[in-house]
């Protein structure tokens, strides 16, 4: 009996000491779940580009993920910060302090974007920035924490603006919304006009949601430019383009000489506005429904669910969260540190973006296409709505990494 129990004490000793080898070696997922926050504007302005289509998007994501990672059941939450960003920061500090949420997803506009990824910044969580465009979240307010993933204001701005420079197009107006996103948009397509040997011809500045964008038009429209940029998106683009319309200012039949240039455009926006009143624009976009096999057939099931083909931010947060999720079974912990490398370290491969690769500033990089806006009779179905005119490789179509500022950069 005395043997016996030697044996016992000395086995479970054994065990003991081979308990935190077994624990460190086992997955290791954060109180048991795996929360994907959907964090976006559902209510307002942006609410077509983003929006219940995002969140859609990511539930697919984890549904053909197979709804579990490392075993630990995947939960989609969503809110929407009704493009406030006091809102959004109030809603994005209780979702990591209370409720734990592992990710941030979304995050349109680019305000509601710098004031999240700070946040995460701050609480060491991930932010997947799908739906912002300032060059900021990957230059001077970069973090550890935050991707950029469907694009840049750089991207659309300034391919938009070298393919019309090559056609002759080099004098330009600007008009800006007055927030993050425009002052982007409008810095990098200056630079590329410049770039270019281009003139700037003017620029004006309009609150967020104008109702009456009348004046700023007429002085657009008085300043003689080829071009009207529109540094704006949303609900302001869509009231910009048909204002222009009243006055003669487009691209259509029986319009001016004036172009009108969308520097941050969706097919959400074309499907508002209508091919009459879109048609001949050219916009830089780095998704289409309708380009290949794999985009047609993921679109059509997401049209299934809201009837409606997806943006390029939809799709995006539907490609980032597998991506996500995968970073998650590989590197077999939901830790944010760990998680991150094993995204910057993977490619992106999908319907979405082939060789995609986030750089250390935290910019996804893909290939980009420059569109045309389909004339009405050119149109066979609805959502019909564009020409592939080039694709823009990834090494053209963002800015290169040596230009970058952002301070991890230095490290």
């Amino acid at each position: 009996m005395p043997a016996m129990r030697i044996g016992a004490a000395a086995l479970a000793a054994a065990m003991l000491c081979a308990a935190p080898a077994g624990a460190a070696d086992a997955p290791r997922i954060s109180d048991g779940v795996v929360r994907i926050g959907v964090l976006t504007d559902m209510s307002s302005i942006f609410s077509d580009i983003g929006g219940k289509g995002s969140v859609v998007a990511a539930q697919m994501a984890v549904e053909d993920f197979g709804g579990k990672v490392l075993g630990a059941p995947v939960q989609v939450v969503s809110a929407d910060h009704q493009n406030k960003t006091d809102v959004a920061a109030t809603l994005a500090r209780g979702w990591f302090d209370n409720q734990k949420v592992d990710v941030i997803q979304d995050a349109l506009p680019s305000s509601v974007a710098l004031a999240v990824s700070n946040l995460g910044k701050l609480k060491h969580k991930i932010v997947i920035a799908s739906g912002a465009g300032t060059t900021r979240l990957s230059n001077e307010d970069c973090s550890p924490y935050t991707v950029q993933y469907s694009y840049d204001t750089y991207a659309f701005a300034a391919n938009t603006v070298k393919a019309l420079a090559k056609s002759g197009d080099k004098s330009w107006y600007f008009l800006t919304v007055d927030y993050a996103l425009g002052a982007s948009l409008e810095k990098d397509a200056t630079d590329a006009l410049a770039g270019a040997g281009g003139k700037l011809a003017g620029k004006a500045k309009h609150p967020i949601h104008s109702a009456d964008l009348s004046s700023y038009l007429l002085q657009a429209q008085a300043s003689g430019a080829k071009v009207i940029g529109l540094a704006n998106a949303g609900a302001d683009a869509v009231n910009a383009i048909k204002t222009a319309a009243d006055f003669g200012i487009g691209n259509g039949v029986n319009r001016g000489k004036q172009k009108l240039a969308g520097l941050h455009l969706f097919i959400s926006d074309i499907h508002s506005l209508g091919l009459q009143a879109a048609q001949g624009m050219l916009l830089t976009t780095s998704f289409y429904w309708d380009r290949d096999d794999a985009t047609r057939a993921w679109s059509q099931r997401f049209y299934e669910r809201t009837r409606r083909m997806p943006t390029l931010v939809q799709a995006g947060v539907y490609s980032s969260t597998l991506h996500y999720l995968k970073a998650i079974q590989s590197a077999q912990t939901d830790d944010s540190d760990a998680v991150m490398a094993k995204m910057r370290e993977t490619p992106v491969n999908d319907f979405f973006a082939k060789d995609g690769r986030i750089r250390a500033d935290g910019l996804m990089v893909h290939d980009m296409y420059l569109v045309e806006v389909k004339r009405p009779d050119e149109s066979r179905r609805p959502w019909d709505f564009y020409k592939i005119r080039s694709v823009i490789p990834a090494s053209e179509a963002f800015r290169p990494l040596s230009a970058s500022t952002c301070p991890l950069m230095r490290k």
